[in-house]
């Protein structure tokens, strides 16, 4: 068995690539070249030597904070590429490479160029928007003075008519009279101030003008005929005019006070009409010169912004590589002559070969007279774990490493994940309907992977894009388990021939189940159609469904159990498969897999034997006769050496591995043997030079306890896993019911209807209910249980998952979030 094991071909996605920790020994002179195309050929982690020094006190920190001076122009031109509504070029343009000195200073003058001319027009801007504003007060305030001049006019003939006719009431007059008879405003000490506010304080505005006067003003205001844009913001912002008569310094000084404090422009305006039209005519004349003067400033700044565009694509990826090389240079270290850097990190092996290619040409480019050492070396800590993944695969490598990565060279979950983790989805959403259409839309990503992969995607969508082989499988085994269950959209097809079952007579047309007799063979695939509506369909789908569930997760254990052997095996403990693996299998199937030969069994007999009575009474009461629920010869025997079995099998977990570790590890310090102890408890504590460890570091008490609750662990978890599973059944049975729901309860009711617009409610309800509540929360539903049955009922017997992944240094995988 074993020899046929070792022969078996080696995978890829099984366990990590083997990994090798390497030195590297780089001439000052051509380090920064040799980090550039390691940074290319991305096969390479860099360790950080220097963990222990700040980012400040690295030797190549300056060079980081020039690059990161320089993102931020970049970032500073992107910006305002943006705002002016000009797109950069997105394919880097051919021309020849600048030296990263040359680009600092090209970058330093744009941004010095840009910054200036920002300045003029947004001073241009302000004075432009102040003469607009100017001229508009000078057109509503005239209409208003105009206005109440008007007013005042028409007042003061009435009074000179009416009170002031006779001769001699005017010697007669009194004061007051005399004081409250109408003349001009400067006389009277009526005044008025008249300006411009934003449209959404006008209403505050007053109300703290009417509050600081006491009421004693009068406020009028109109909205302005034109949007005035906000230099900083460049946003159009609705104004509006007012002008606020009042009488006194004292009220003057709290006005003006008040429009400082909303931020409201006050501009002179003469009472005199020939006045006012004069300087209305000299603002219009400013006016368009400062508009001549704006859009040539604003074409020059295009022009300018166009011209940083056209190579912004190419300078933001060259800057971006430059700083993560510094950043990798400052993971090195000077030897002892300053003259070399000190590199280390990991490497699969099959990369050796061309990072040697690479590290010789770095050399040969550099014109230096002296080569890079590239050599192997012994490492203390675990390696890094490294899949090769593609665009099928990845998806589902990332759905076992969300649990946790792989330990180095440890079975790979992902490889059965494939396959397990959508038909397990699609066993708890199978509707050949709902399938076709999850199918077409992992259709669409697929055929559009290639414009897909190049466009910055919301977070929904990416993370949908990215999951699109997953989703396309999902689909797949949901039209495959739609077919087994027989439902499209909950309604059930003739796909594969007729019924297996007729109606005895005429009478029972109507009825569902009574009266129905099997007059041929069973029906070919799947559930016969005539149990749907009938009244043993939710008893039957129930039973079906549940027993079911159970098969798949004892299967399902029993993978995980058995990837357990294949890495007790691969690391060489034989503790753990005499003491763990075998065990194991012995427990779970004398319980569960007895449970399922009882169902397989009872399917292929048609026996009415009740299944749980005897799971029960098999622990309460073993020696009992089993009566009708007897299914085959020997069973109560049986029974009973399952249940010994069962019983012998926990402590035979708990107890040995333990007391043999510590014998182990006692002989080994005494002197009588110094052989290897590859066991997986061991591995968590002593490296493979374990020899050079102390004798304290075993501890026997923490081996015991660790044992004790791995194994009560398991045999709760045996029975509450195999429960677990039940919600295979349960989610089916839900997303079944709801689509019946949804079709006979709202489809089917409107199209009882002879009325046209109630079909189209109905049809829209329909497939409103079916687009987002079966199709969007009842996936995410079954994807996430899929999850939890992979993460905790499978991995738990046979996966760490305490690794780390395999980061190497590659610019393919910088980022813009990177700057």
């Amino acid at each position: 068995m074993e020899q046929f094991i070792d022969n078996l071909p080696s995978m890829d996605l099984m366990r990590s690539e083997k990994m090798t920790f390497v030195q590297l020994i780089i001439p000052a002179e051509s380090a920064h070249r040799a980090i550039s195309y390691l940074g290319e050929l991305g096969l390479l982690q860099f360790c950080d030597l220097n963990a222990d020094k700040s980012p400040f006190q690295r030797t190549f920190v300056n060079q980081v904070k020039r690059c990161g001076e320089m993102s931020r122009k970049l970032r500073f031109f992107k910006e305002q590429i943006i705002k002016a509504g000009l797109l950069s070029s997105m394919h880097p343009v051919s021309e020849p490479d600048v030296e990263l000195e040359e680009l600092e200073i090209q970058l330093g003058e744009h941004e010095h160029e840009l910054i200036e001319m920002n300045s003029n027009s947004e001073k241009l801007q302000q004075t432009y928007n102040e003469l607009l504003e100017f001229k508009m007060v000078l057109q509503k305030a005239g209409d208003f003075l105009v206005s109440s001049n008007s007013h005042a006019m028409a007042e003061e003939t009435e009074l000179n008519e009416n009170v002031y006719s006779s001769n001699g009431f005017i010697e007669t007059s009194s004061l007051l009279e005399q004081e409250i008879r109408p003349g001009p405003s400067n006389q009277s000490g009526l005044r008025f101030i008249s300006g411009i506010i934003c449209k959404s304080k006008a209403l505050r505005f007053e109300r703290i003008l009417f509050r600081a006067t006491r009421g004693n003003m009068l406020f009028n205001q109109a909205p302005a005929d034109e949007e005035i844009m906000d230099p900083v913001t460049a946003e159009m912002v609705e104004k509006t005019i007012f002008v606020v008569f009042f009488s006194g310094e004292q009220a003057r000084t709290k006005i003006l006070k008040i429009c400082e404090a909303f931020g409201a422009n006050c501009y002179p305006v003469p009472e005199d009409i020939t006045k006012q039209r004069q300087i209305i005519r000299e603002v219009v004349s400013r006016l368009s010169e400062l508009e001549a003067t704006l859009d040539a400033g604003i074409r020059h700044r295009d022009k300018a912004l166009s011209s940083v565009g056209y190579h912004l694509t190419k300078w933001m990826s060259m800057v971006r590589r430059e700083k993560a090389i510094y950043d990798t240079l400052n993971m090195l270290n000077f030897d002892v002559t300053k003259k070399c850097l000190v590199g280390e990190g990991w490497c699969p092996i099959f990369a050796k070969a061309q990072i040697q290619e690479t590290l010789q040409r770095a050399t040969f480019d550099s014109n230096t007279q002296v080569g890079i050492i590239f050599h192997v070396m012994d490492a203390m800590e675990s390696p890094p774990t490294y899949f090769r993944t593609n665009c099928f695969t990845n998806a589902y490598q990332e759905i076992v490493d969300a649990y946790g990565v792989a330990r180095y060279q440890e079975a790979n979950p992902a490889v059965y994940t494939v396959i397990t983790f959508p038909f397990l989805f699609a066993v708890m959403f199978g509707d050949w309907g709902h399938g076709i259409c999850l199918l077409l839309g992992a259709l669409v990503l697929i055929a559009r992977e290639k414009k897909l992969s190049t466009q910055k995607l919301g977070s929904f969508m990416e993370m949908l894009f990215g999951g699109r082989y997953v989703l396309l499988l999902m689909s797949l085994f949901s039209v495959y388990c739609g077919l087994i269950y027989n439902e499209f959209f909950s309604v059930p097809y003739h796909i594969f021939g007729g019924s297996a079952y007729k109606c005895r007579d005429a009478t029972c047309s109507d009825a569902y189940s009574v009266g129905l007799i099997k007059y041929q063979d069973t029906y070919p695939f799947g559930v016969d159609p005539s149990w749907r509506g009938s009244r043993s369909e939710l008893p039957f789908l129930n039973s079906l469904k549940m027993k079911m569930s159970i098969l798949l997760g004892v299967v399902q254990m029993n993978l995980g159990i058995l990837l357990s052997y294949f890495n007790a095996h691969f690391f060489g403990s034989s503790l753990d498969i005499r003491y763990q693996f075998v065990p194991q299998v012995i427990f779970l199937n004398s319980l569960f897999g007895y449970l399922s030969l009882l169902i397989i069994i009872k399917w292929c007999t048609g026996s009415q034997a009740d299944l749980y009575h005897v799971m029960i009474y098999m622990f309460l009461s073993p020696t009992d006769d089993l009566g009708e629920n007897q299914l085959f010869w020997g069973q109560r025997p049986l029974q009973i050496i399952l249940l010994l079995l069962a019983i012998v099998a926990v402590p035979w977990m708990l107890f040995p591995k333990p007391f043999i570790l510590k014998k182990l590890h006692t002989e080994r310090f005494q002197g009588r043997t110094y052989g290897m102890l590859g066991t997986s408890e061991m591995d968590l504590e002593v490296e493979p030079d374990s020899a050079r460890q102390h004798h304290e570091d075993f501890n026997f008490s923490e081996v015991f306890v660790h044992q004790m609750i791995h194994s009560i662990e398991f045999v709760l978890g045996a029975v509450s896993n195999t429960a677990s599973y039940l919600r295979l059944w349960a989610l089916s049975l839900a997303h079944s019911e709801l689509s019946t729901v949804f079709y006979e309860k709202v489809l089917l009711l409107a199209w009882g209807y002879d009325n046209l617009v109630i079909r189209l409610v109905g049809l829209a309800v329909f497939a409103f209910a079916t687009a987002f509540i079966l199709l969007m929360m009842e996936t995410l539903s079954a994807f996430l249980h899929a999850l939890r049955l992979h993460w905790v009922e499978f991995q738990n017997k046979f996966y760490y998952g305490d690794g780390y992944k395999f980061r190497p240094f590659s610019f393919a995988l910088i980022n813009e979030d990177d700057d």
